[in-house]
């Protein structure tokens, strides 16, 4: 591996330097090797910061667990970041883009189209598990690839469907590949590792964080052409991860449901606010033809 990119990898786990400070970092050094050699206070001056957070960032750049743990991770995992020529284009577009992915099982996966995420509650009503069936099942045996985050609830009826159908699926995750969650979906992570692809933003022994689940969302929406909810309630974190595609240019697409069914509240509120209703799945089939097209070209022009 690369020495830079293994730089990129170490500092990215270095505490007090975040996204924002590590871009920082990557637009004054770009070899990203003069960092190291600075003293806390010109680490302080350098990135504009307080001189307890430099001690923090001036010790962990010579902590040798650290980078020994680095070594090792690099040994078992698949590792993308922002500087490889084979990140996923679609990302490098988005707002604030991952700069470090961790990958478990078919990393070709990152470069399949068309995609869709695939997005819900985490307690969704009787009729969840067909509704999921009946709008990505063609899909997948039409060889899309289907995106989401492995929570309980629509999530895992997406991949489980996806891999019933001998189907292609990402699994975004908001924790490292050593703390799956929830507990119950082990059996599903690996069948997802085994036959798709697991990916994490966040470190293998990182465990996961209230805050990583709407972080994560940008990811979920990023990788793909389109997302397709559900399911949601009202006032449902589902609606975070529709923000986020509607912020990265994506179609939001939501089936809609009873009123009678908390569940559909929010699916129907997104219609009502401009989002495309589907009925089946050739809806978006046929939405990829007319439009999706177009954002393939544009993508494969940014290359």
């Amino acid at each position: 591996m690369p020495e830079v990119k293994m730089r990129l990898i170490h500092l990215s786990r270095c505490r007090g330097i975040s996204r924002k400070r590590l871009h920082k970092i990557m637009d004054l050094d770009s070899s990203l090797k003069e960092i190291y050699h600075l003293s806390p206070q010109a680490l302080a001056t350098f990135l504009s910061i307080p001189t307890k957070t430099a001690l923090s960032i001036y010790y962990d750049l010579r902590n040798r667990q650290l980078i020994q743990n680095v070594k090792e991770d690099a040994k078992k995992y698949g590792i993308v970041t922002l500087l490889d020529q084979h990140y996923p284009i679609q990302l490098k577009t988005i707002k604030d883009p991952p700069i470090v992915l961790y990958l478990l099982g078919d990393a070709s996966l990152l470069k399949h189209i068309p995609s869709l995420s695939v997005i819900g509650t985490r307690k969704p009503s009787k009729e969840a598990m067909e509704k999921t069936k009946v709008m990505i099942e063609p899909l997948v045996k039409a060889d899309w690839l289907i995106v989401s985050g492995m929570a309980s609830g629509i999530d895992s009826y997406a991949h489980q469907i996806t891999l019933l159908s001998k189907g292609k699926t990402i699994a975004v995750l908001g924790g490292g590949f050593q703390h799956i969650y929830p507990r119950k979906n082990i059996l599903l992570y690996k069948e997802i590792v085994r036959n798709g692809l697991a990916v994490s933003e966040y470190p293998p022994s990182v465990p996961p964080q209230r805050h990583h689940f709407p972080e994560r969302n940008r990811i979920i929406s990023g990788l793909s052409f389109a997302t397709l909810v559900i399911e949601a309630t009202e006032k449902s974190g589902t609606l975070i991860t529709v923000d986020q595609a509607l912020d990265q240019g994506r179609e939001v697409y939501a089936v809609p449901g009873s009123p009678l069914i908390p569940q559909t509240a929010g699916c129907n509120n997104l219609i009502q606010d401009g989002a495309k209703l589907v009925q089946q799945a050739t809806d978006i089939a046929e939405d990829w033809e007319a439009t999706g097209k177009h954002f393939q070209q544009i993508h494969a022009d940014q290359k």
